[in-house]
């Protein structure tokens, strides 16, 4: 009991007073050690784990350190990046787009950038068609996949190439990491062109692949998957200088990258693999046959059902009017050449560029061309040409500058080839002599002539047939494109005034100084000679031609330029320009152009040949338009068998029969002269005096000329 008298709650504790009971513990008997297996096998596992250890200790110690500096380099590139509208356009330069007479659009230079597309609102075949086609597993990986790097490898090395050789299994976020260049941004100073950037850009190697994984993921944790894929829309180049999904759309089938069907997007994502090669507006049956494989791969990943895809291969996509034409090209390079460069070849804005091309008319002059040498057997000869169709205040409507469409920047023969006229300068020589008071009824003597030149001697023109005809008309000696009546015209009327008839109508070309100038020993270029000659059809007035009308950029509808171009002043007199296109319309009705007669047109023209024959030219008007046709080869090889009034008058025919196709028929602004009796022997008048009194222009005077001119320029004498 305690002191309190009650009994304790516990029971106390007791304690031993002798030692511990417990027992020792036994005593153990240690196991005999097993000997160790001698032998090299445990030699070669101890060397084996004593390597182990030293490599697993490198790579996870590497690894932490990769991982470390990986993560750096992707903060790095993700601190670097813009918002995303910031990236969607690609290009340094801008872009031209040229409109017809009509407001419609016919050809496109430098890369289009047709406005900006998302993810969200493109049409969704064409989203469909791009993953499908490009990366599968999009919405699945994190910016790169091994498996798609695993697969390339494989099939590279089963084709015989390198590794990193032809296929990269890169996945779409590594494509804009590329189409970005690792956010390298372009520098004038270290890259010649745009062009070189981007192929340093493109370049393969294991090093170029190592810097993509960063890059690529840095964009994923950037931006969504659809800012990721927006991007790629708007950047990735697809042929024709179309530079992103939109401007592609609007180039190729003339609609909006949000408005196209399963056919369309399906060529469209078929690009992708190689621009250029499967364009449709260089191969249209590849193009859709490259479309049909990826039709074939929407199928089978979901995106489209068999119906879909049956009636996409039924109805594949078509080229718009304007793709399919291809028209205008060289017209396209011209009137580039026309603008400053600021706004046209080197624009860092997008331009819109009104012009005075026809695309009906472009056509029937392509298509002419095209059919007079495949009916004459000529397909397979060097044989050039060129084709310019203008109106009388000198807008051209068309422009033909070779016989096949060439791409951008080639020469133009329809503007910059300079050549000899041949008899084609000589309405400039009855022009001059018109507006001095001749007119088509005044006789000229058809008959030898010998000019003594100073410091070159005696020079003696030859007519064409070698024949003369003695007393014979004005009108009738341009008809026939007679050599020594044009030389003694052109001597009364004054080697000045000639010249400066021609050079006020626009020839810009160093005419010659002596009187082989009345042969057209001297050189000019097709437009050139057509202009001057609308200047003749409008009633005498110069005339500039021109093809721009006006031009703005894309984002604002007020012009910063006008026309530059058009008719100017007076060179003759309207009667005398009258008086000359009755003569012309001679030479087709009775003289050396016949062959470029249109049934139940009034023509009025003149053929053109050099004495070498390596030019061949006819230019003529009705009263709607002007057209001028020249031949030649590019390397001055001389012409077989084709004069100014065969092949090249022929081809005038067929332009001009399609160009004035539906227009009613209208009578060319001329005066038919009163017909004269032939002069009195020995009676001497003034130019214009009456029928009775006018004394032929025979012998002309001795030339003071004190320009030395070359025999062989002198020797150049134009034909029929």
């Amino acid at each position: 009991m305690s002191r309190t008298g009650k009994k304790p709650l516990v029971a106390e504790r007791r304690y031993r007073t002798q030692a511990s009971t417990k027992k020792p513990p036994k005593s153990r008997t240690p196991r005999p050690k097993r000997p160790r297996r001698g032998g090299p096998l445990a030699w070669i596992a101890a060397v084996l784990r004593f390597f182990w250890r030293i490599f697993w200790g490198i790579a996870w110690r590497t690894g932490a350190v990769g991982a470390v500096v990986l993560a750096v380099v992707v903060f790095y590139f993700y601190a670097q990046m813009p918002p995303v509208n910031d990236m969607l356009d690609a290009r340094a330069r801008g872009s031209v787009t040229l409109l017809d007479r009509y407001d419609k659009v016919f050809a496109w230079r430098g890369e289009t950038f047709g406005g900006q597309i998302t993810a969200q609102t493109v049409s969704p075949y064409l989203h469909n068609a791009v993953i499908a086609t490009e990366d599968r597993r999009f919405y699945e990986h994190f910016g790169i996949s091994l498996r798609g790097i695993a697969g390339a490898i494989r099939i590279n090395l089963s084709e015989g190439r390198g590794p990193l050789e032809g296929n990269g299994g890169s996945t779409i976020t590594q494509q804009v990491a590329k189409l970005l260049c690792l956010g390298v941004k372009y520098d004038t100073k270290i890259w010649k062109s745009e062009a070189a950037y981007e192929s340093d850009c493109r370049r393969g190697g294991l090093w170029r692949k190592i810097r993509e994984v960063p890059y690529a993921l840095a964009l994923e944790a950037r931006y969504t998957k659809e800012d990721i894929l927006t991007i790629y829309l708007n950047r990735a180049y697809l042929g024709a200088g179309a530079r992103g999904f939109e401007a592609a759309a609007q180039r190729y089938f003339g609609k909006s990258a949000n408005e196209v069907g399963p056919a369309e997007a399906a060529m469209l994502a078929g690009l992708l693999k190689a621009p250029s090669y499967y364009a449709p507006t260089n191969d249209l049956q590849r193009a859709r046959d490259r479309a049909s494989v990826v039709l074939g791969l929407m199928q089978e990943q979901g995106f489209l059902t068999l119906a879909e895809e049956e009636t996409a291969r039924r109805t594949p996509a078509s080229l718009s009017d304007a793709a399919e034409a291809q028209a205008g090209g060289y017209f396209a390079d011209w009137v580039m050449s026309e603008g400053p460069d600021f706004l046209t070849s080197t624009t860092t804005e997008d331009v819109i560029m009104r012009t005075t091309l026809d695309q009906r008319l472009q056509a029937a002059a392509e298509d002419a061309l095209k059919t007079v040498f495949t009916e004459k057997n000529r397909e397979e000869s060097k044989t050039q040409a060129a084709v310019v169709v203008m109106s009388a205040d000198g807008a051209v409507r068309a422009m033909v500058g070779g016989r096949t469409p060439q791409p951008p920047g080639s020469f133009n023969r329809a503007a910059m080839a300079r050549r000899q006229t041949g008899s084609a300068f000589k309405p400039f020589v009855y022009a001059a002599a018109m507006d001095l008071g001749f007119t088509p009824s005044d006789f000229v003597e058809d008959t030898p002539l010998t000019i003594k030149i100073p410091g070159s001697g005696a020079w003696t023109p030859r007519n064409y047939d070698n024949k003369f005809k003695g007393l014979i008309t004005l009108t009738q000696a341009l008809a026939e494109s007679r050599n020594v009546p044009a030389v003694k015209i052109a001597e009364a009327a004054g080697l000045e005034a000639v010249r400066k008839v021609a050079s006020d109508f626009g020839i810009e070309s160093d005419l010659a100084a002596g009187p082989a100038l009345a042969l057209g020993a001297s050189e000019a270029t097709l437009i050139e000679m057509t202009g001057a000659y609308a200047g003749i059809l409008n009633g005498g007035s110069s005339v500039r031609p021109f093809g721009l009308i006006d031009l703005r950029l894309r984002q604002d509808e007020t012009p910063l330029l006008g026309q530059d171009g058009g008719i100017g002043e007076r060179v003759i007199s309207e009667q005398s320009a009258k008086y000359l296109t009755y003569m012309m319309y001679k030479v087709v009705e009775e003289g050396t152009g016949r062959r470029a007669r249109l049934p139940g047109r009034e023509v009025a023209g003149k053929t053109g040949t050099t004495s070498a024959s390596r030019d061949a030219w006819f230019i003529g008007f009705t009263a709607d338009y002007v057209a001028g046709v020249w031949i030649g080869y590019d390397d001055n090889t001389p012409l077989k068998g084709i004069t100014g009034g065969g092949l090249p008058a022929e081809i005038w025919r067929e332009v001009m029969t399609r160009v004035q196709q539906d227009l009613p028929a209208r009578p060319l602004p001329m005066i038919v002269p009163e017909p004269r009796l032939p002069p009195v022997p020995g009676q001497e008048a003034a130019p214009g005096a009456g029928q009775s009194g006018r004394q032929a222009v025979s012998q002309p005077k001795q030339p003071d000329l004190a320009e030395r001119i070359l025999q062989e320029v002198l020797g150049i004498l134009g034909g029929n």
